[in-house]
């Protein structure tokens, strides 16, 4: 019924019917900072049990990989990352942009049918900066390669009094409001394709982050209030207002990506000391209050109604405990509190930990609230799901990874699992992936930060590949391979299958097997 209102002939009858979309994307924090998901958290979060209420929660989501860049390259694109040229890593300070130009991305997608876009919040995609000399930035090291001295000197041949080309406006958003990255340079506020201000002084080394420009008076605990303060003028704004060039009469598409529980852990005063864990906690409680405030907005403006609007995080939490903003990885769990929840691993690895993630959905009168599934989706699917919801198809160039979870948002009835098979990707660049129970791992440690990493996987004598039924095994404690050659096998041949066939998504006339 919903997506035959949706398919009504007429643009401007469709994009009546059409909701508004808010997504919110957290910044590593972890399935256990939820407290309707964990009873054992020490944080408390009001908004986001209130959007479980009144939504579905889904239980076993995952992001794209079990870092940053990566999974906001895969909610952008509907493609995996480990398809692009970052094979591994992140993107890092001066980095240029890393989705192709010609790719279809979902703003892009929602404006070919009558969308206004936004972007607000941390990018990490990649720019195009100016240079003083007139030369191509960072020519030197590919995009993901850590070097600091050149990165240093990179900083010394930008023109920040010219406009920046290749950021989000190109990629599909109409309006951005941002601070790229809240640790890396240049730490100052981006909108649109211009800095506001000229970061001319060197941020100091008692700062917390990478060194660089930085505009004067920056201030990194000020950062997640002024997002939230711009995602709410976004909602409220009028016809045309300002530079949102938002039109009350189409819906809108905000894209939402937050800079916090990541470091620099930087919570207001209002938030210090209100959680059990620290300021990690605080700032995780940060967090639910900006979700809190977007909810309130939707309400003020009479959208809520006739707005999707989804929560979920990039990967997985480090579990610092903010010490110095920042503090040792896992450190947040001397309070008692595991940001991981029962997972094994934790942000950048392989194991459930790194990309594992909450994830909550509410659209009223569509979803069903208080609803939960424990089907398996992925960050990459918002592009399908967004097409199917508006009775649009995608091209066959575009979303290769991307699967319409449209009947498990609305409690629909399917006869199969919605995705063949969903790939992990940790930060060294190893693979993994999940069909039903079993979750095969190419790799002998965690492929991240966890111990042991890889190589001292290796040196231990651990087997290089790791297979667990995650039905008995949801903490990732007994390796099947030997048990289950022919898992092993399956899997391994599906996952070479979509990494010859670039995609993963079956087309249009074609359909999958499933490995029980």
């Amino acid at each position: 019924m919903l997506l035959g209102l949706l398919t009504a002939s007429g643009c401007n009858q469709d994009t009546e019917k059409y909701p508004n979309i808010v997504y919110i994307l957290a910044d590593d924090m972890g399935y256990g900072d939820v407290s309707c998901l964990n009873p054992d958290a020490k944080i408390s979060t009001p908004n986001l049990d209130q959007l479980a209420r009144e939504g579905i929660t889904f239980t076993d989501a995952h992001s794209g990989s079990a870092v940053c860049t990566p999974t906001r390259y895969g909610i952008l694109t509907g493609r995996y990352c480990w398809r692009s040229p970052l094979k591994s890593s992140v993107l890092w300070p001066w980095d240029g942009p890393l989705i192709e130009p010609d790719r279809l991305t979902i703003g892009g997608f929602l404006k070919q049918h009558g969308y206004t876009t936004a972007c607000i919040g941390k990018w990490h995609l990649g720019w195009e900066w100016p240079t003083l000399d007139g030369s191509g930035m960072n020519e030197e090291i590919p995009k993901g390669k850590w070097d600091p001295a050149i990165r240093d000197r990179l900083a010394g041949n930008v023109d920040f009094s010219a406009e920046i080309k290749n950021g989000p406006v190109t990629r599909g958003f109409d309006y951005y409001f941002g601070d790229d990255v809240p640790n890396f340079p240049p730490y100052c506020f981006i909108e649109n394709n211009r800095t506001i201000g000229l970061p001319s002084m060197t941020k100091p080394d008692s700062m917390f982050g990478n060194p660089g420009p930085m505009v004067e008076g920056w201030n990194l605990e000020e950062v997640m209030p002024a997002l939230t303060r711009k995602a709410v003028e976004y909602i409220k704004a009028g016809a045309g207002e300002g530079l949102f060039k938002r039109d009350r009469d189409k819906p809108f598409f905000l894209y939402f990506p937050l800079t916090a529980p990541h470091t620099p852990i930087a919570p207001t005063a209002d938030f210090q000391g209100r959680s059990g864990a620290g300021a990690y906690g605080d700032f995780v409680q940060e967090v639910d209050w900006t979700v809190g405030q977007v909810m309130k907005a939707l309400e003020e403006a009479g959208m809520a109604g006739n707005t999707l609007l989804i929560f979920t995080s990039d990967n997985g939490s480090p579990g610092r405990d903010g010490t110095d903003m920042g503090g040792p990885i896992n450190s947040v769990r001397k309070f008692g509190h595991n940001p991981s929840y029962v997972f094994r691993g934790i942000k950048a690895d392989i194991w459930e930990g790194g990309h594992h993630v909450p994830f909550f959905a509410r659209w009223p009168g569509k979803i069903i609230p208080g609803s939960q599934s424990d089907e398996i989706i992925c960050h990459t699917d918002l592009l399908a799901t967004c097409a199917a919801m508006l009775g649009r198809p995608l091209p066959n160039d575009a979303g290769e990874d991307s699967y319409n979870i449209l009947p498990a948002l609305q409690g629909e009835p399917y006869d199969k699992p919605i995705r063949e098979a969903t790939v992990h990707h940790s930060i060294d660049g190893s693979f993994s992936i999940r069909q039903g129970k079993w979750k095969l791992e190419i790799c002998a440690g965690s492929g991240g930060w966890s111990d042991p990493g890889n190589s001292m996987a290796k040196d231990m004598g651990l087997p290089e590949i790791q297979l667990y039924d995650l039905s008995m095994d949801l903490r990732e404690e007994r390796n099947l391979y030997v048990q289950y050659p022919e898992v092993v096998e399956e899997l391994s041949s599906l996952l070479q299958k979509y990494m010859d066939e670039g995609r993963s998504v079956p087309l249009p006339d074609t359909a999958y097997a499933y490995l029980e």
